[in-house]
């Protein structure tokens, strides 16, 4: 399997328990299911920006996960420093031979954070919720879902499709039939994905979840939300204080699992990357993400410890199709042209980054070697452009602030880099810098008012659909709207194949008409991301998938 493919390369990095401590923390300890690791105090995390909300179905960033993943569970989910699967929710799960019907056998005396118990009821409330979500707004803010499903009850949303899901019906307490209207491959992996976490029905009533209104271009969000997430996991929510950018989260003791060790886990906001180097150096943080390429040995010569994921992630520059200057083939072929990737990936990539050729790494079934390839070439460049008539053209680059994604862990010097390659070619470039949240992905994926931008992807789960299939299984504002219905088919007939070796043809075809026919984005890198936590803390596990889980760390 190519799972196993992706295990093997990260044993070294899932077997390490990363131990960073807190110094200056406030400790208490407790003598109960610690398994001998010291209790109590408070584990400090620097989160790079802002989460969205905390409603696991509106969100697709990883800074909103962090939190989420720490107060929710999923029903599958991936095995730690892995992209493996195991049970969480469910316990054990199989399907028909179509791969249609999918049964889960849950786990017994799981209940959520107020007190309502977790059963089969539970899981049917939360999928008939999704497929039955009203209001374009709510629906365009489901990523995940409709990059999975594909589609509502009743399709509001602009680019909402065919669903695949059709009803879940819970056969007793411990045991829910979830039936799909035809296979997909990201199942079972889809199951572990953070976005489809199981929430309480009676909070997501109480609360109002389903309220999302848009103002403009920014949205609004529940109680639920905002203030009252409820779930089953090992955190419960203590609170989001925004003027002073904290998270707070207290320890559940009563979840079904590994309990958390630490008292409290506050995930502190700190947007500025040399700001957040600081407060881990002084103590008053535990550990931070995405530390700058250059950063890395200094922080590891000083006794941090920086651990390397592999790099299962993908940054992309897309090209707005509106644009009618880039629905020419010739000119998005000539920027791919334009760009020294290699240059790029030397000068301001993570040790270990790779030029990407295609979407997906190569770890993942249905990579294709002989795709074309975009070898830095200015004079070829320039030709395409001249002979698309596009020798004068003008572009809005989009880049966001204030944030450091796996895949991008500095977006303005990337920007930088990528603008002077098109300069370089005659391509005037106006940058346009966004906030993150309610700024820059709203501006890209709901509004599409960019010409270029980048953006990336760091992969959930080990199947093809979650890589390509997410970016172009279906008309997105993103990427322009193009109704590019060839590659919508070609996406889908290999994303319905069931046997392996079909399975992988179709997607290797895929990612070669991709490259040579269609080409809605160009491919940057894969670079692998790092965690560094102070000496101090111990049983921080590093995930490829960036899908860590805070109830195992311990300080002191």
């Amino acid at each position: 399997m190519q799972a196993s493919r992706l295990k093997a390369a990260v044993a070294l990095a899932a077997a390490a328990a990363l131990a960073v401590g807190a110094s200056g923390c406030a400790k208490s300890e407790r003598d109960d299911d610690s398994g001998g690791a010291k209790t109590g105090g408070t584990f400090v995390f620097a989160g790079a920006g802002n989460p969205k909300n905390f409603d696991p179905i509106f969100n697709d960033d990883g800074e909103s996960f962090r939190p989420i993943r720490q107060m929710y569970d999923t029903l599958v989910q991936n095995k730690p420093g892995t992209a493996d699967l195991q049970g969480a929710l469910a316990e054990s799960w199989e399907h028909d031979p179509e791969g249609k019907v999918w049964t889960f056998h849950l786990r017994k005396n799981v209940k959520f954070h107020d007190g309502t118990p977790f059963n089969a009821a539970a899981v049917c409330f939360n999928f008939d919720r999704w497929f039955n979500m009203k209001g374009a707004a709510a629906q365009s803010q489901m990523i995940y879902y409709s990059d999975v499903f594909g589609g509502y009850a009743k399709n509001e949303a602009e680019g909402a499709g065919d669903p695949v899901y059709n009803k879940c019906e819970a056969k007793d307490d411990g045991t829910a039939v979830v039936t799909m209207n035809r296979y997909k491959g990201a199942f079972p992996g889809a199951f572990a994905l953070t976005a489809l976490s199981i929430a309480s029905p009676e909070a997501l009533k109480k609360y109002d979840a389903d309220t999302v209104k848009q103002n403009g271009d920014s949205f609004e969000y529940s109680a639920f939300a905002n203030e009252h997430p409820v779930g089953t996991g090992p955190f419960t929510f203590g609170g989001w204080d925004k003027a002073k950018g904290e998270i707070t989260l207290n320890r559940n003791p009563d979840y079904w699992g590994e309990k958390a060790k630490v008292d409290k886990l506050v995930i502190k906001i700190i947007e500025d990357e040399n700001t957040r180097k600081q407060e881990l150096r002084a103590g008053t943080v535990q550990g931070i993400d995405f530390p700058a390429p250059a950063d890395r040995k200094a922080l590891s010569g000083e006794g941090f410890q920086v651990l390397d994921r592999p790099a299962f992630n993908i940054l992309y520059l897309g090209f707005n199709q509106k644009n009618p200057k880039l629905k020419d083939l010739r000119v998005r072929q000539a920027i791919a042209y334009a760009l020294n990737r290699q240059q790029l990936v030397q000068t301001k990539g993570p040790g270990g980054t790779k030029v990407a050729d295609e979407f997906m790494p190569d770890t993942v079934l249905g990579y294709a070697a002989d795709v074309q390839k975009y070898d830095y070439n200015v004079d070829k460049a320039k030709q395409l452009l001249k002979e698309a008539g596009a020798e004068n053209l003008t572009l809005n680059f989009y880049y966001p602030t204030d944030v450091s994604r796996p895949y991008m862990p500095n977006p303005q010097e990337i920007f930088t880099v990528l603008a002077n390659d098109l300069q370089a070619v005659g391509i005037k470039v106006n940058g346009v810098a966004r906030p993150w949240n309610g700024g820059y992905k709203d501006d890209v994926q709901q509004f599409g008012k960019h010409d270029l931008h980048i953006l990336g992807w760091t992969g959930d789960y080990n199947d093809p659909g979650n890589f390509v299939g997410t970016f172009f299984g279906r008309a997105k504002v993103e990427f322009g709207d193009q109704a590019m219905t060839e590659m919508f088919d070609a996406i889908t007939k290999a994303d319905a194949t069931v046997d392996d070796a079909g399975k992988k043809t179709a997607w290797e075809q895929v990612n070669r008409d991709i490259a040579a026919k269609w080409l809605p984005a160009v491919p940057v890198w894969h670079a692998p991301p790092a965690i560094v936590v102070t000496k101090d803390v111990k049983g921080l596990v590093a995930s490829p998938l960036t899908d860590e889980r805070f109830n195992t760390v311990s300080v002191g």
